[in-house]
């Protein structure tokens, strides 16, 4: 009989993800840290290095029956859950991960779940650092109430320039 096994993500520490997935490495466990290359500028040098593409996550491949097994695996804070469940991630989605990394460079992770009257901070363009609250919502890009000097300004916003304050 073949076992099946299941791709799960899990929270790991802060900053962890790749001594993590080495160790998994040399103890037989099957994961996946996506990475990708990103340049970093010191005073003196530049240079390319590998950083985790999904920070403070890691996908791990075993059996269903060994799953609660990886909870005592120092590093690994919990499983990333979904309706109450630990979360089982497809094997194509893994596949598409990797596909996605292979053929793209500089790739970002966004959390583009807002909903109306959300509290946001202008990430990026002219009105950077500006605080508001969302009024619409409008494929890839959000309405957004500024309030400064008195006034009430409006802006059409993409949603990748947006970070959320609070949630109502």
């Amino acid at each position: 009989m073949e076992i099946k096994l299941h791709w799960y993500a899990v929270y790991t520490r802060p900053r962890n993800e790749k001594k993590l997935s080495i160790r998994l490495d040399e103890t037989g466990i099957v994961n996946y840290c996506p990475l990708q290359k990103v340049q970093r500028n010191w005073s003196d040098r530049k240079k390319i290095i590998l950083e985790p593409l999904f920070k403070g996550y890691l996908f791990i491949q075993v059996p269903e029956k060994d799953k609660w097994e990886l909870r005592n695996i120092d590093g690994i804070v919990n499983f990333v859950y979904w309706l109450g469940k630990p979360a089982i991630i497809k094997d194509i989605e893994i596949e598409n991960i990797k596909k996605f990394l292979n053929e793209f460079d500089k790739v970002e992770v966004h959390n583009l779940n807002f909903k109306k009257q959300d509290m946001v901070t202008i990430t990026q363009g002219v009105l950077m650092d500006y605080k508001g609250s969302i009024l619409e919502i409008a494929g890839n890009k959000a309405l957004v109430r500024i309030e400064r000097m008195g006034l009430v300004l409006s802006a059409l916003i993409e949603k990748k320039n947006l970070a959320l304050l609070k949630s109502i």
